[in-house]
């Protein structure tokens, strides 16, 4: 590695770890924000999911602490992707898995729901995004990676 490759080093880990931080932590905003507002208010959303009630607040509130259970995860990336590229890999899967389980919901509603499917639409276009900027960042942060800290290799008769 030469002299400007060690000086541009620092500068692209910095940046690429920044971004991913932002990026998680943006999703992670979103997720909490969301959160709060079902768990403190989940009468303003009990309509949406074609709930009514005590029940229907009560499992509003089930939804918000399963998000805040989700989201224990993202802090220690924000804190230090680089260190913890498998726990951001974990964050990207379980993204995946909230993705797809709203798409299962979302194409198996029965007709004439629509109020429900909106709502459960919002929730696909908000992970879809999510996912797109947490997977871009996590790209640019082991290509980072890759390229500074993946020893050179060499051959069987050099050892």
């Amino acid at each position: 590695m030469t002299q400007i490759d060690n000086g541009n080093r620092g500068r692209v880990d910095k940046c690429a770890a920044w971004v991913a931080r932002i990026s998680v932590g943006i999703v992670f905003l979103w997720n909490v924000q969301c959160a709060l507002s079902f768990l403190m208010f989940p009468e303003k959303s009990v309509a949406a999911y074609e709930l009514s009630g005590a029940a229907g607040e009560t499992a509003i509130r089930g939804i918000a602490v399963a998000f805040l259970m989700w989201n224990v995860t993202f802090p220690l990336v924000i804190f230090n992707p680089r260190r913890h590229r498998t726990l951001f890999g974990i964050v990207l899967s379980q993204q995946v898995v909230g993705l797809l389980g709203e798409g299962w919901i979302y194409l198996n509603l029965q007709l004439g729901h629509d109020v429900l499917a909106a709502s459960i639409l919002r929730f696909i276009l908000f992970d879809v995004a999510g996912l797109i900027i947490m997977t871009a960042a996590f790209i640019a942060l082991m290509i980072t990676v890759r390229r500074w800290d993946v020893p050179e290799t060499r051959s069987a008769r050099d050892t």
